[in-house]
């Protein structure tokens, strides 16, 4: 069983109630739901990095990587670097939030000094199942942002051709490949033509689930031969800035036996600044 969320920002000063109430707070509300499942991914939004300067855009965010340890506490497994908001301090901050995640125990992905490792998966063994997680970013502040051959970055969300490959790579070494993906536009609430067209070709090229985020709506789940995909989960971990934008979800992917999915949205609000909170007890998997 595998959960993945929507955007995650552990940066106090843009969610002033992680400050005042300790980063266990995100977490708090969830009634354990990460720590009785197999892995959990999230897209973290924000550099996790005392290093570097911000760079121009309108939004910066960085969080103290004293943050992590109550995520990882709370079943965080995987997070995904590959936003229009890992790269918010510049490469170095970028670099470094990769290796403080992993010193936390929580797999970074979609990121790297190179395309080569932005571009490569997270592998986790699980109860027999050797499960490949990849991180693509299809927002994209600033071509600089991308990794190149020799250029640290993030995986480009938006090369179809880089992405299957990944994909393909990744399932020669794992019997089950996710995708966690930055793409779409903000406010929107159905995926675009784009996206599907993105989604499609990397079930095509062997991904077994795909996890959407960015356009800060919660938008439906769908299936393609047989796949899931969570086309936008929204915000998780943020600020109460709307009702509409408070609307969330946990989408929960089950591989059965023998290899067939179940999915589902596990519903959820942002009662309070910085705490997603599940809207009725977790009753147990998808069937």
């Amino acid at each position: 069983m595998i959960h993945g969320t929507g955007d995650v920002n552990l940066d106090p000063g843009y969610i002033p109630a992680l400050a005042s109430n300790g980063y266990a707070h995100a977490w708090d509300k969830l009634g354990g739901l990460f720590l009785g499942d197999d892995l959990t991914i999230i897209n973290l939004e924000c550099a996790v990095s005392h290093l570097g300067e911000p760079v121009p855009k309108e939004f910066n965010f960085r969080c103290d990587p004293a943050a992590l340890p109550a995520a990882r506490a709370a079943g965080v497994d995987v997070a995904n670097l590959a936003n229009n908001h890992g790269g918010d301090y510049g490469a170095e901050a970028l670099l470094d939030s990769r290796g403080q995640l992993g010193e936390a125990g929580i797999a970074p992905v979609g990121v790297g000094p190179d395309s080569a490792t932005a571009n490569a998966p997270a592998i986790i063994e699980r109860n027999g199942w050797r499960i490949a997680v990849l991180g693509f970013g299809g927002v994209v502040p600033h071509s600089s942002w991308l990794a190149g051959p020799e250029h640290p970055g993030m995986a480009d969300g938006d090369d179809i051709d880089s992405m299957t490959a990944a994909i393909r790579a990744a399932g020669e070494v794992a019997d089950l490949v996710f995708v966690t993906i930055h793409w779409g536009r903000e406010l929107d609430t159905q995926p675009r033509a784009e996206d599907v067209a993105r989604a499609q070709a990397m079930i095509d090229a062997g991904a077994d689930g795909i996890f959407g985020h960015h356009s800060h709506r919660l938008q439906p789940l769908g299936w393609y031969r047989d796949r899931p995909i969570a086309w936008g989960l929204g915000n998780f971990v943020w600020p109460r800035l709307s009702p509409a934008g408070s609307v969330t979800a946990v989408a929960e992917f089950v591989v059965r036996p023998d290899g067939s999915m179940a999915a589902c949205l596990i519903p959820a609000i942002i009662a309070s600044h910085g705490q997603p909170t599940l809207t009725q007890p977790y009753t147990g998997p998808c069937t």
